[in-house]
C-alpha cells in the first residue's frame, strides 16, 4: 500500500491565523521547517506523517497532485489544507523542495556510469570507451567544433580560440586576431561552429560577449560573427548579428549562446535574458530570445510575425531564461533547445516560430535561494517545455546523434549537465520523449556534448578542463 502525502495538524487554528509567522518572508526550507518538519522529519523520511522521498503517493506523485494535496489538505487523514496560510507560489515552492530532497535519497546507493580510461563503460543500448584527447593546456573550454581535415577548435571563455590538430594535440598558440571579447561573469568567447559547406566557403562562426566599459562597469551581450582561418589567424570578419547599444547590460548572467545550421540556408541562435527576466516577454527586446536569420545575417521574409508590433529583427521564438542547448533533429529538421532554468525547471522544448516558451511568467522552478518566484507553470499562449528537470541539472550542451559508430543510440538527443556532472540520452519518438538515461556522470562539469564526423562523441569537460571523447567498447 502506498502512503499518502500527510502533513497532519501542526499547528492550532491560532497557529495558522494571521498573528502567526509571515511565511511570506521565508525561504522554503524555513516555511518546510515551520510547517512539515515535526510530522515528517527535517530529511523528509517520515514520522507522524508519510515520507515524501520514498517515492510512493497514495494520492499521486504528480507534481499538481502534490501541491493540490498540500493546498487542500485532507481532513479523512488529518491533514491541514495549507491555502490559507500559503499562496501558490510557497506552495509551488514546497512542491521544488520535497523533489529536491526526494532525488537524494533516490540516488543513495545508486550506481552510475562513471566512464575510467581504458575500461568499457555499460549503458542500455550501446557500450563505450572513453579516450583523453588533451588533458591540459586548456583553460574554461567552451565549445567544439569539427574542420574537415580532422582538425578541432575549441574556445575558451576569456577569449582565445584553440586548434587541435589530426593527431589529437593540442596547438600551443591561439588563433591570431580573433573578435576582441568582454569576459565579464558567465560570459567570454563561448561558440565555436563551422559551416557544412566550409570546405566550398571556409566559414566560421563564433558566438562571444561584446562590449565595453563604462566609468569601470561592463556593458555586454551576446553578438556573433564569422570569419575565416588563415595560417593560423582569424580574416576576414563579417558581423552576423549585434544588438543595439541600449540593450547592453552590466549583469553578469544569462548570455545563452549556441549556434546551428537548418541545412536550408539559415542560422539559428539564442541570446540569453541577462537576468532581465521580464525583458524575455518583450519582443521589442533583444534578450530572452532565438533568433532565425540567413547565414549572412540577413533576416529572412518568413520569419514569424507578432501581431502587429515591431519585433527585434531575426525574431523567431522569446520567453527564454538562458539556453546554451540547440540542435536541429536530423529526421524531421525541428528545433530543439536545453534551458537553464532557475532552482528547479531546467527545459527542453521544440522551438517553434513566433511561440512564448513562458520565463518568466510560468517556470518549475524557484529562486537559488529558496524563495518563490510564482505559482503557475501554464498560461494560455504558452508553450509547455517537452520535459523539465526539477531538480536542475544545469543543462549545457546539445546534440542529437547522426553517426554510425553506435548504431542504437541512432538520432538519439544527448544533453550535457553542469551541475550534476552528467550527460543523459534522450530517445525521442514524434516529438516526445520515450527514454531518458544517465550515460556519463562525475568525471567533470559537462560544458558541451556532441556527435563529430568521426561517429564518435566528444564531450567538453571543465573542472578539471579536459576534451574527451565516447568511442565504441568493441
Amino acid at each position: 500500500m502506498t502512503r499518502a502525502l500527510l502533513f497532519a495538524p501542526l499547528l492550532t487554528t491560532v497557529a495558522l491565523a494571521a498573528e502567526g509567522p509571515d511565511y511570506s518572508r521565508m525561504k522554503t526550507e524555513q516555511v518546510f521547517e515551520q510547517l512539515c518538519s515535526s510530522c515528517h522529519g527535517k530529511d523528509l523520511s517520515g514520522g507522524l506523517g508519510g515520507s515524501l522521498v520514498d517515492g510512493e503517493w497514495k494520492h499521486g506523485g504528480s507534481d499538481d497532485e502534490i501541491l493540490k494535496s498540500i493546498k487542500e489538505g485532507n481532513a479523512q487523514l488529518g491533514m491541514t489544507a495549507f491555502k490559507t496560510v500559503l499562496d501558490d507560489r510557497q506552495i509551488r515552492s514546497l512542491v521544488i523542495h520535497i523533489r529536491e530532497k526526494e532525488k537524494q535519497a533516490k540516488e543513495k546507493g545508486m550506481a552510475f556510469p562513471k566512464p575510467e580510461p581504458g575500461k568499457v563503460t555499460t549503458t542500455q543500448h550501446e557500450n563505450y570507451k572513453i579516450e583523453m584527447l588533451v588533458e591540459e593546456g586548456l583553460k574554461s573550454p567552451w565549445a567544439i567544433a569539427f574542420l574537415p581535415d580532422g582538425r578541432k577548435l575549441v574556445t575558451e571563455k576569456a577569449g582565445r580560440l584553440r586548434v587541435i590538430d589530426a593527431s589529437g594535440k593540442l596547438q600551443k598558440e591561439p588563433v591570431k586576431n580573433t573578435p576582441k571579447v568582454l569576459e565579464h561573469g558567465q560570459g567570454g568567447l563561448m561558440e565555436v561552429a563551422v559551416h557544412p559547406d566550409y570546405e566550398k566557403n571556409g566559414w566560421i562562426y563564433l558566438g562571444y560577449s561584446d562590449g565595453t566599459r563604462e566609468n569601470g562597469k561592463p556593458k555586454t551581450i551576446t553578438t556573433y560573427v564569422r570569419g575565416k582561418l588563415k595560417d593560423g589567424e582569424w580574416t576576414g570578419q563579417e558581423l552576423i548579428w549585434k544588438a543595439d547599444d541600449k540593450f547592453y547590460t552590466d549583469a553578469g548572467v544569462h548570455f545563452g549562446t549556441r549556434l546551428v545550421f537548418d541545412g536550408k540556408g539559415h542560422i539559428l541562435f539564442p541570446v540569453g535574458e541577462r537576468g532581465g527576466w521580464h525583458e524575455a516577454q518583450d519582443v521589442a527586446n533583444a534578450k530572452g530570445k532565438i533568433y532565425r536569420l540567413h547565414e549572412d545575417g540577413r533576416v529572412p521574409d518568413d520569419n514569424p510575425k507578432f501581431d502587429g508590433k515591431t519585433p527585434v529583427p531575426g525574431l523567431w521564438s522569446y520567453g527564454h531564461r538562458n539556453p546554451q542547448g540547440l540542435d536541429i533533429d536530423p529526421r524531421d529538421g525541428s528545433v530543439w533547445s536545453t534551458e537553464h532554468g532557475p532552482r528547479g525547471g531546467d527545459e527542453l522544448n521544440l522551438v517553434l516560430p513566433g511561440h512564448n516558451y513562458g520565463w518568466p511568467v510560468i517556470t518549475y522552478g524557484m529562486n537559488y535561494d529558496g524563495t518563490p518566484i510564482t505559482g503557475k507553470t501554464h498560461e494560455e499562449g504558452m508553450d509547455q517545455p517537452v520535459i523539465y528537470w526539477q531538480p536542475s541539472i544545469a543543462t549545457c550542451g546539445l546534440s542529437f546523434y547522426r553517426g554510425d559508430k553506435f548504431p542504437k543510440w541512432k538520432n538519439d538527443l544527448f544533453v550535457g549537465a553542469l551541475a550534476q556532472q552528467e550527460i543523459r540520452r534522450l530517445r525521442i519518438v514524434d516529438q516526445k520523449v520515450v527514454e531518458q538515461e544517465v550515460v556519463l556522470k562525475n568525471i567533470g562539469r559537462v560544458r558541451d556534448v556532441t556527435d563529430a564526423p568521426d561517429g564518435f562523441i566528444y564531450v567538453i569537460l571543465n573542472g578539471p578542463d579536459r576534451v574527451v571523447r565516447l568511442v565504441p567498447a568493441e
